[in-house]
């Protein structure tokens, strides 16, 4: 394991790491980050939530969210513990199948459910673990792609900035739906819905720290769609396209974007590109509407399924699935090019997210 301690000088940064267990993951993989040069050192693994796919933390309570990501879909809470997770309560089925994201909005957890193509909500308890009833908004529609674009495939649940609205990304229907949700009911209720290029296959969507561009990673085509994005009116409207690959070789793989990320400065944007392996760089200079592709890096590894960036925006993880690693980058702050640094052995594994451990 390259960049890993001995002893944990994090000052209580850990970053939780969730993996496929059915592909011979571990469940949610603790590690603390050093503070000094973002390695990560293992601390302590979870198995029990199957397939914990996607993981989200909240700041305002310190509790960890996981979807599981199966047939029979469900999300779990954990308490982060100086060296681990207690889990808070018994997981929590969302009726839906495959959920492969989960967001926080106004007293709400959000699941996008890829396979069902739906969003469930849940309220959250006092202490902040999922309850019932689960409401379920499903969506309608298909795509030009038959073996991917069939029926609906929702892939993430994002609240906007402003807190009021959630945002939709739909993989299979070429669109993202953007929804109220109402905390009394627990229900989402559609408000509008944005159509993009037919068979592009969006995947994911990040903010702009100025909350009013929005950017579009496609899943089917290596392409970021830009969008200006209105709180008030609660409309997403796409602008311009751009690539996130540089024209390759003759018989090169096929580029399957994955994750894209902003820069907390708002100075560059991120892309992970499965297929190809690498991750994209892309220069906000000419404006946060105008991303530029400036470079392309190797992911240190192979089928990035997730990138993250640290809270500071100094470095980058990259959670190499098939390769089972997370590896991280030092950015270079003049042209936020990524350069390799570490990686740790993580099985299957399939998103980073960061946060703090109690005491």
């Amino acid at each position: 394991m390259g960049g890993a301690h001995s002893t944990d000088h994090s000052g209580g940064r850990r970053a939780y790491i969730g993996s496929f267990t059915s592909g011979g993951g571990r469940g949610i993989t603790t590690a603390a980050v050093d503070p000094l040069t973002g390695a990560l050192t293992p601390l302590s693994a979870t198995g029990a939530l199957p397939d914990p796919s996607y993981l989200a933390f909240a700041r305002d309570t310190g509790v960890l969210y996981a979807v599981s990501e199966t047939e029979h879909g469900a999300v779990a809470a954990f308490t982060p513990t100086a060296d681990g997770l207690a889990p808070l309560g018994a997981p929590v089925p969302v009726a839906a199948s495959g959920p492969t994201h989960l967001g926080l909005a106004g007293g709400l957890l959000l699941t996008a459910n890829y396979t069902s193509g739906s969003v469930s909500s849940l309220p959250l308890a006092a202490d902040g673990s999922p309850a019932g009833p689960v409401r379920v908004l499903a969506h309608r529609g298909s795509g030009p792609d038959a073996e991917r674009q069939e029926r609906p495939h929702a892939h993430q649940v994002l609240p906007d900035p402003s807190g009021r609205w959630v945002l939709v990304v739909d993989l299979g229907t070429d669109s993202v739906r953007v929804c109220a949700a109402d905390p009394a009911t627990g229900e989402l209720h559609p408000h509008s819905q944005t159509p993009l290029r037919p068979g592009a296959g969006p995947r994911h969507l990040a903010f702009h720290p100025d909350g009013e561009v929005v950017y579009v990673l496609h899943e089917l085509e290596p392409q970021l769609t830009v969008c200006r994005w209105s709180a008030s009116s609660g409309r997403l409207r796409p602008v311009r396209e751009v690539p996130v690959t540089s024209e390759g070789a003759p018989g090169a793989a096929r580029a399957y974007p994955s994750a894209v990320v902003v820069s907390p400065d708002g100075r560059f944007v991120w892309a992970a590109i499965r297929g190809r392996d690498t991750i994209a760089t892309l220069s906000l200079a000419a404006g946060a509407g105008q991303p530029q592709l400036t470079g392309v890096a190797d992911c240190g590894g192979s089928w990035p399924r997730d990138l993250a960036a640290d809270p500071e925006g100094r470095r980058l993880y990259a959670a190499n699935e098939r390769s089972g690693d997370v590896t991280w980058f030092d950015v270079d702050p003049l042209t936020g090019h990524p350069r390799r640094a570490g990686s740790m052995a993580v099985p299957a594994a399939t998103c980073v997210v960061f946060g703090t451990a109690r005491d």
